[in-house]
């Protein structure tokens, strides 16, 4: 478990580094004035915990609720690419999209207060409603979130099946693999569809392995997705 937290630190500190070096819309500035102007929106999938950080300094930390097992939270960083206010019943009286390609998520508050602690979402951001409207207000489109899981990056807390009709960040991460490995090409978006399922029987056969396009563990770890205790 130690272990695995050293690997869960070192993983936010690349996050953090990324999010430095990136320049926002190509701009020619330097380190120091992209990192005091932006607003980063860190969640904490294990800790619960949502925080907006203004020009690197924590202006607001709250607790949240999170996805379920088989509707996870997406892991990554993305841009809030929308917003809606106003009474919204299940998503409270605010929402903030976020640029997931798998799928619609966002940042919200809740009609059920009691779910928040926990892992007990479709996979989006819950808030109380107070604490939703203060990030609402201070979270302009265009802000990167990042969002953190478990010890091993976009595989979360470890291995998973993956099947045709699968979306989330193992499957990205699995994309990313087959791209490599030249079993697929174009852009890793978290969807497992026909492309990537042929791909997934390509390199099935090369390793020879059973041609089902689901890919399990063996396959995984023939990719190189290895998890690092």
């Amino acid at each position: 478990m130690k272990q695995r937290g050293i690997i869960k630190a070192l993983y936010a500190v690349f996050i953090l580094a990324f999010l430095i070096a990136i320049k926002p819309y190509g701009g020619a500035k330097s380190v120091s004035s992209f990192a005091n102007e932006e607003t980063v929106v860190f969640v904490d999938i294990d800790l619960k915990r949502l925080s907006v950080y203004k020009n690197g300094i924590a202006k607001k930390i709250c607790t949240i609720a999170t996805g379920k097992y088989d509707t996870p939270t997406p892991i990554g960083i993305f841009l809030v690419n929308s917003r809606f206010s106003g009474e919204m019943s299940g998503f409270g009286t605010c929402f903030l999209g976020l640029s997931v390609p798998w799928g619609q998520y966002g940042i919200h508050g809740t009609n059920k207060p009691e779910s928040i602690g926990y892992n007990a979402s479709h996979g989006c951001i819950r808030l109380k409603n107070n604490d939703a409207e203060e990030v609402y207000k201070m979270v302009p489109n265009g802000s990167k979130v990042v969002i953190m899981g478990g010890a091993y990056g976009l595989l979360d807390y470890g291995y998973r099946e993956m099947r045709s009709g699968d979306r989330g960040s193992h499957v990205k991460a699995l994309q990313q693999r087959l791209i490599l490995g030249g079993y697929l090409s174009g852009h890793p978006d978290g969807v497992y569809g026909n492309y990537t399922a042929l791909a997934v029987r390509k390199a099935q056969k090369e390793f020879g392995l059973y041609e089902d396009g689901v890919c399990g563990v063996l396959l995984m770890k023939r990719l190189g997705l290895i998890l690092y205790e």
